[in-house]
């Protein structure tokens, strides 16, 4: 589990995160931690993204983080992500966000908001749900998209989701 922030220049903002960080990881010795700078963990996520398993950051730096993650993978069409609350409410989303520059267009690519309904199919146990939906979109991905990006798919947003919805099983 890393921290990722900026303690050489957010001083004050970022001690807050350092000592809560090392405060709860006194309660999981099991976990192993380590910190490291925005700016080297951007780096290192294009380099080794495989190095990382949970980053935990503020919201500034998590959206820095998330889109470039979203570009790794393939783009912002295709990734989805989490707000993970292990006692309570968790939220699921695009990546990307809304996309309004292509609103009422129908060229958006519907698959990260997709894959986020499959993420929480599996948060509340709908696991089997959730494989179908994965597999639909990988299926839907590498033989019918030509390209993820808005407006380049080969197909509009609704017969995406269409394709998608033919491929569950």
């Amino acid at each position: 589990m890393t921290l990722c922030g900026k303690t050489n220049v957010l001083t004050f903002a970022f001690d807050l995160w350092q000592r809560t960080f090392n405060e709860v990881a006194k309660e999981y010795s099991d976990i192993t931690t380590d910190y490291m700078h925005v700016d080297a963990t951007t780096m290192w996520f294009v380099k080794n993204p495989e190095w990382f398993d949970v980053i935990v950051t503020d919201n500034m730096f998590g959206d820095i983080i998330t889109d470039l993650g979203a570009m790794i993978q393939g783009g912002m069409g295709i990734a989805a992500g989490g707000n993970i609350n292990p006692k309570g409410v968790s939220m699921f989303e695009p990546i990307g966000g809304s996309a309004p520059k292509y609103t009422g267009q129908n060229v958006i690519n519907p698959l990260a908001a997709i894959c986020a309904g499959a993420m929480l199919l599996k948060q509340v146990g709908e696991a089997k749900a959730a494989t179908h939906i994965e597999d639909s979109v990988k299926e839907v991905v590498l033989t019918k998209i030509k390209d993820l990006g808005a407006g380049k798919m080969g197909y509009s947003t609704t017969e995406v989701g269409d394709l998608v919805v033919k491929g569950l099983k």
